[in-house]
């Protein structure tokens, strides 16, 4: 970084003092200078550049969090119909642990996303589920699968929670910003100084769509807190999907968890 600021600065330091020192030897003073028209072009190029280089940064981070969420949600069920082949002492409890893990990462986790953190409570039945894996046979064929569905689980939920914070570091937004106000001040000001009434209708038209661009990216750069955000519809269908299941086999009553996931208290 200090080397890019040196390079820079000692280039602009050369410009200025070739423009004042050999300029005047080797150009007529009747030659064209350099306007301020004649920087609007590169510098608008800049900003629509970095633009889109953010906002396609951020759709991938969006993308990235709505597979994440969804395979989470497929991997979950996967695990509690897979349990339904694990022998008796475990059987129930592994598929209680995915009905719980399923409700939590739902009702607790989800809303901890929006503000930004997350949750342990599905944690304990993730934790849960690998010691009830613990009882059963190694040499079962069902272990195996277990336990590669949880890793799969445990990955894709790092990378849900990994996805909910933003991709984009808070000093490239203030770049971002800064071009932008830096571009329109200077559109603004090659505005002609009579009958400008278009020009100005254009340069409030590409304001606004510029502004936009660049709400939506801070907003998309959000997947779980925007307006524009990844819906908890996979993991509530899996978590509706496999509860009414347990339940008709074995109740309510068997789970050793409330209806939101969490561990009822000792």
């Amino acid at each position: 970084m200090l080397t890019t600021l040196l390079v820079v600065g000692l280039a602009l330091v050369l410009g200025l003092a070739a423009n004042r020192l050999l300029r005047p030897r080797l150009v007529e003073d009747q030659a064209d200078a350099l306007t301020v028209r004649d920087f609007m072009e590169p510098l608008l190029t800049l900003a629509v550049l970095v633009l889109a280089f953010v906002m396609v940064l951020a759709a991938e981070s969006y993308g990235d969090a709505e597979d994440a969420a969804r395979e989470e949600a497929g991997v979950v069920d996967h695990l509690f119909e897979v349990a339904d082949f694990a022998p008796d002492p475990q059987r129930v409890r592994l598929q209680a642990d995915a009905v719980c893990y399923a409700r939590a990462v739902h009702d607790i986790e989800w809303p901890a996303m929006v503000r930004g953190s997350a949750s342990t409570a599905p944690s304990v039945w993730s934790t849960d589920f690998r010691k009830q894996l613990k009882g059963v046979d190694r040499q079962d064929a069902v272990f195996g699968i277990l336990i590669d569905a949880d890793r799969d689980r445990s990955e894709a939920r790092q990378a849900r929670i990994a996805e909910s914070t933003p991709a984009i570091a808070p000093l490239f937004y203030w770049f971002m910003l800064v071009t932008l106000a830096v571009t329109v001040i200077v559109l603004a000001f090659c505005l002609p100084l009579r009958r400008f009434g278009t020009e100005l209708a254009t340069l409030v038209v590409l304001t606004i769509l510029l502004t936009a661009s660049l709400l939506i990216i801070h907003d998309v750069d959000r997947p779980f807190g925007g307006i524009i955000d990844v819906p908890a519809t996979s993991i509530a269908d899996a978590s509706r999907d496999i509860s009414d299941d347990f339940v008709a086999a074995h109740g309510e009553a068997a789970l050793p968890c409330d209806a939101q996931g969490r561990k009822p208290a000792a």
